[in-house]
C-alpha cells in the first residue's frame, strides 16, 4: 500500500516537471521569436506547447501586417509537429490575390487570445 502511494506522488511529481519542462521550452522558443525574429528551428511542437499551457500561436502577414491568434488546437496536424513546420502553411486571406497568397511570420506563443479573431486559410482548407 505505501510502495503504491509513493509510486503516485511520484507520478504526479513526474507528469509537473514535464509540463514545467514543457511550458519553459515553448516560452524560450517565443521569447526567441518575438525579441530576435528567430530562429524557428528548433521549436516545440504542438503537444509540447499545449501541455505547457500555451494554446495560441500569433501570426503576422508579411505582405499587410495584418495579425492573428491562432489555436493549436484546432490545428488539423499531428501532436508531434513542430511549430516551424506550420510557418509554410499559414496564408493570409485580407491580401491573397488568385492563388497567391503571401506567407506569415510566426510572432509568440500565448496563454489566451491577445488578438481579434481574424481569419486564416489552411492549404488544406481551400479546397473545401
Amino acid at each position: 500500500m505505501a510502495a503504491k502511494i509513493r509510486a503516485d506522488g511520484a507520478r504526479a511529481a513526474a507528469t509537473r516537471a514535464i509540463r514545467a519542462a514543457d511550458r519553459a521550452e515553448a516560452e524560450a522558443w517565443s521569447i526567441r521569436m518575438e525579441g530576435q525574429g528567430g530562429p524557428a528551428q528548433p521549436s516545440p511542437t504542438i503537444a509540447q506547447c499545449l501541455n505547457g499551457g500555451l494554446g495560441w500561436l500569433e501570426v503576422k502577414c508579411n505582405r499587410c501586417e495584418t495579425k492573428a491568434s491562432l489555436p493549436l488546437d484546432a490545428i488539423r496536424r499531428p501532436r508531434d509537429t513542430p511549430l516551424w513546420k506550420l510557418e509554410a502553411s499559414l496564408k493570409c486571406r485580407s491580401c491573397r490575390k488568385g492563388r497567391a497568397a503571401p506567407p506569415v511570420h510566426m510572432i509568440k506563443l500565448t496563454e489566451t487570445r491577445e488578438i481579434t479573431p481574424y481569419t486564416w486559410v489552411h492549404p488544406d482548407e481551400e479546397d473545401r
